[in-house]
């Protein structure tokens, strides 16, 4: 199956692609309104400012089919800026609405800790996990991000804890997202993508 990788003009797109290249998917790279409404699986990556993500998005007209999409069941992974995406807001840009698919808003991390938080930290597992499957439970994964879900956010399935517990992987019927890079975070995150994959063939 060929999954459409959203190019809203920024982002780890190219290391995203090569990930999932590298474990045999076949990708293309979706711009195009068209793109999205045929498409049979979405990862959205991202990195960067929510604001920029957002326009990004509405300014190639992406932002109706990727709702479209969801409301269809089209399996759609979101990774960083596009987990954070699939909220109804973020602190980092108030007057800007995401994608809506949940309903929390994102957090900026706490002051009384390092921010942007980078490098590698522990993720804990609150519920039985698809993205997560075949992998340790105390499994590092790696991080670069200034805000983040909150861990009570209900489709949380395993939890982070940097100034406050966030969420670092959410899945809820169609959608999966993490918090983490898995492109960067070597086999660990290799197996994450690998489990989105093969869930959606």
């Amino acid at each position: 199956m060929k999954i459409a990788i959203v190019d809203y003009g920024a982002g780890n797109l190219p290391s995203v692609e090569r990930a999932l290249r590298g474990l045999g998917a076949e990708t293309e790279r979706a711009v195009e309104p068209g793109q999205l409404r045929a498409a049979k699986a979405i990862v959205l990556p991202g990195v960067g400012h929510f604001a920029a993500f957002v326009a990004g998005l509405r300014e190639r007209n992406l932002t109706e089919p990727l709702r479209a999409a969801f409301q269809a069941g089209v399996p759609i992974l979101g990774i960083c800026l596009g987990l954070q995406a699939m909220f109804a807001s973020s602190e980092e840009a108030p007057g800007d609405k995401g994608l809506g698919f949940f309903p929390e808003e994102v957090r900026a991390l706490p002051t009384n800790v390092k921010s942007p938080h980078i490098g590698w930290n522990q993720v804990r597992r609150t519920q039985a996990s698809v993205l997560l499957r075949g992998i340790p439970d105390d499994a590092y994964f790696y991080f670069a991000h200034s805000f983040a879900a909150p861990a009570s956010a209900e489709p949380t399935v395993a939890a982070c804890d940097h100034g406050f517990p966030f969420s670092a992987v959410i899945e809820r019927g169609n959608l999966r997202g993490v918090q983490f890079h898995p492109e960067k975070s070597g086999e660990t995150g290799a197996q994450v993508l690998r489990n989105f994959v093969e869930s959606i063939q």
